[in-house]
């Protein structure tokens, strides 16, 4: 039996079940978050959400299947399971630091637009108040 293709077929969907569960995920919890970002603009946050989840999947699909390949042969079932914890390990790990700079950058946004909204200009002026000569 050949452990390098089996630790390949546990490998494959494994990855790919946890890259569409968080993707998922991350878009359905996500929009709420996009909505206050761009204040209150549903179509625009659903639009930056879809986009987000296409970019996404085709980073970590894309990194997932350049992952799978090994250079070294797995020759029993504890090589199976290093093997796997190496790759899925790092898959997790890329879906976590990918998850934290997306949420970096749209808090960084939504935060500019809070201080935007604090740092409005004043009133302009609406009559002209004779000082008292007193």
């Amino acid at each position: 039996m050949d452990y390098t293709v089996v630790s390949y077929a546990a490998y494959l969907p494994v990855a790919t079940g946890v890259t569409v569960w968080v993707a998922r995920t991350l878009s359905k919890n996500g929009r709420i978050f996009l909505a206050d970002v761009f204040a209150g603009d549903e179509r625009l946050a659903d639009a930056v959400n879809h986009l987000l989840v296409v970019g996404f999947y085709l980073i970590n699909l894309g990194f997932v299947a350049l992952w799978m390949r090994s250079d070294e042969q797995v020759e029993n079932v504890q090589g199976v399971f290093n093997a796997l914890s190496y790759k899925l390990g790092t898959v997790l790990l890329l879906l976590g630091v990918m998850h934290l700079g997306n949420v970096y950058v749209l808090n960084r946004i939504r935060r500019r637009s809070t201080l935007e909204k604090q740092h409005r200009p004043p009133v302009a002026p609406q009559a002209w108040v004779q000082p008292n000569q007193a």
